[in-house]
């Protein structure tokens, strides 16, 4: 089915393809059809439009790289389908991802630009990252949440606080590196941040290291 209005394009990395869909406001009940009948009863739960766009807009993304393969979430609310090795799934304003990878554990997180990151960065900026981190800038503090963001989907449990649990150790360019501190193991991730557009797009490029220890 062809909706010239949803723009879709990959981002091709090592072991990570990226695919993104720009969209406008539309009528998500117009394209039901692209959805399995347990996604339409999910979808009927939702009461706000926006969500219900995006929903659908991510599961029209679906049936373009997969058809109608369900998507499953695992006990930590993370997504995946059978047999297609590892994916992550993000939104922001008017677009939306779902990464692919086939050698590891992938998160993925857009955000919109935008100021609010500046004025909650009290709440998930740790001392020493705003040693090394400009709290005042709004694309900094954009891609730091979303960094964060991509933590927290690679940290295997619920209940995380982002400025005790999850943090970042160095930012350059387009190459951050982060922690997930569990209660028996850190893992070390090496981060991919950078703007595509008005969006910042973020995710793990490389296999999670996992740091045991005995407690």
């Amino acid at each position: 089915m062809d909706m010239p209005h949803f723009n879709q394009e990959i981002l091709h990395f090592k072991d990570v393809s990226i695919h993104l869909m720009n969209f406008e406001p539309y009528d998500p009940s117009e394209f039901l059809d692209q959805l399995t009948d347990h996604e339409k009863e999910r979808y009927f739960s939702f009461t706000s439009n926006k969500r219900k766009m995006e929903y659908v807009a991510t599961r029209i993304l679906r049936h373009r790289i997969f058809g109608f393969e369900h998507i499953h979430y695992d006990e930590h609310g993370a997504p995946y389908i059978e047999n297609e090795g590892f994916i992550s799934i993000s939104h922001a304003e008017g677009i939306v991802g779902i990464a692919l990878c086939k050698e590891f554990k992938i998160g993925l997180d857009l955000e919109t630009i935008r100021d609010k990151a500046v004025i909650l960065s009290p709440k998930f900026i740790t001392e020493n990252e705003s040693t090394f981190l400009d709290t005042s800038n709004i694309v900094t503090m954009t891609k730091a949440w979303s960094a964060k963001e991509v933590l927290y989907k690679l940290a295997g449990r619920k209940e995380l606080v982002f400025k005790r649990d999850l943090l970042l150790t160095s930012a350059s360019k387009e190459h951050w590196k982060g922690q997930v501190v569990n209660t028996n193991e850190t893992l070390n991730v090496d981060l991919r941040i950078f703007t595509h557009g008005d969006t910042i797009i973020s995710f793990n490029e490389k296999e999670i290291e996992r740091l045991q220890y005995d407690i």
